[in-house]
Parts: structure tokens; sequence; C-alpha cells
């Protein structure tokens, strides 16, 4: 398995314009929550406990997070857990709000990624390598903590 670091280089190879850097700090968290409020409904209820697709590949995500860095890999669970939550909130919601919330958020999240690789003139990374699709969100979340611990 890849460590942290070199998932974080391969993904920052393809993103070097603060431009479209920028971009995934507003694509990437609309993405992980509209496939979090998608992945929503259907709910099974489980030995007392509401577990729906949103859950398990929230787990799943914690999982490979976890296993790179432990203190990271909180981070992103905690994150994952608000995702799964918003996504709950929004799949109790009639099959309208449900349903264009989701899609909505999936669709602009996805253009404005776009918009930023336009203007960095490379591909999105997970064109290359599918597991750029995990490793973005922490890519967001370790360049946020980047920048708070020089801003500090």
């Amino acid at each position: 398995m890849k460590s942290l670091v070199d998932h974080l280089s391969q993904y920052a190879a393809y993103h070097r314009d603060p431009r479209n850097i920028a971009s995934h700090f507003i694509g990437i968290p609309l993405i992980v929550v509209a496939v979090a409020v998608l992945l929503s409904r259907p709910q099974w209820a489980i030995g007392g406990l509401w577990i729906s697709p949103a859950v398990l590949v929230a787990l799943l995500s914690a999982w490979f997070y976890l296993r790179l860095e432990l203190a990271l890999g909180v981070l992103m669970t905690l994150l994952m857990g608000l995702s799964v939550w918003a996504g709950q909130v929004l799949a109790a919601q009639s099959t309208t709000v449900w349903l264009s919330s989701g899609v909505g958020m999936f669709v602009v999240g996805w253009v404005i990624q776009f918009v930023g690789h336009y203007y960095e003139g490379k591909k999105p990374a997970f064109v290359d390598d599918v597991s750029g699709l995990i490793v973005g969100p922490l890519f967001v979340v370790a360049e946020l903590a980047f920048f708070a611990r020089v801003a500090a």
C-alpha cells in the first residue's frame, strides 16, 4: 500500500495552479456531501442502527484514511461523519428535495473541478489512477492543515 506522502505527492502533481487548488476547496466538499446525500437512501435497520450505503462508503473511506495516518484519518473520519449526517438530513426530506440537492451539488462540484483543471491544463488525477477519487478529499484537508499551520 502507498504511504500518505506517496498518495499526496502523486495527487499534487496534477494540482500546481493556485486556481485549480482553490477550486478543489469548493468542488470536492460539494461532491463528497453530494455522494453522501445520494447514498443515504435506502436505509436499513440493523441491530437498532440505521445503515445506508452512505454509512458503508464512509466506513470504508475512514478505514483507508486511518490506515494512512492516524491524525488526518481521525479528522477525515469526523468530516465523513458530518457528510453522512448532512446526507441523512437531506434524505429524510421529500424525494424531490433529496434528489435535486444531491444531483445539484454533484454536478456543480464537478463543474467547479473541471474549471480548475482547465486552468491547470491537466486532466484530473483520477483519470490516471482511480484512487484519486478517495485521495482528493484528503488532499483538500491536508492543504487546509498546511495553510493553517503556516498562518499560525
